[in-house]
């Protein structure tokens, strides 16, 4: 019957034969992506490494931003805390 490359071949025209409107801008795309792929090979080759080839974690000036309180009480009145005294038994203290 048919070898594998003869279906191949058969396959390669078939998608020619429909295709053929597109095949300009598909070769159009691989040229593009190619010069782009070429100048960022060139790019990082003429980038100046590191003592350890590695480049160190880049540093973005900017304002550091602490967690958010909910609400402003929150801030204004500190946490209740077991009396230093005594060692908190997970049992209520009786109350004064």
């Amino acid at each position: 019957m048919f070898g594998l490359s003869e279906v191949a071949i058969i396959l390669v025209v078939v998608i020619l034969v429909l295709a053929a409107k597109k095949l300009p801008d598909l070769a159009r795309s691989a040229g593009k992506s190619a010069r782009i792929l070429k100048a960022e090979a060139a790019a990082a080759k003429d980038e100046p490494a590191g003592t350890d080839g590695q480049t160190g974690p880049r540093v973005i000036p900017g304002e550091t931003v602490g967690p958010k309180s909910t609400t402003p009480a929150d801030s204004a009145q500190p946490a209740a805390t077991p009396h230093p005294t005594q060692p908190d038994s997970g049992q209520p203290r009786p109350q004064d």
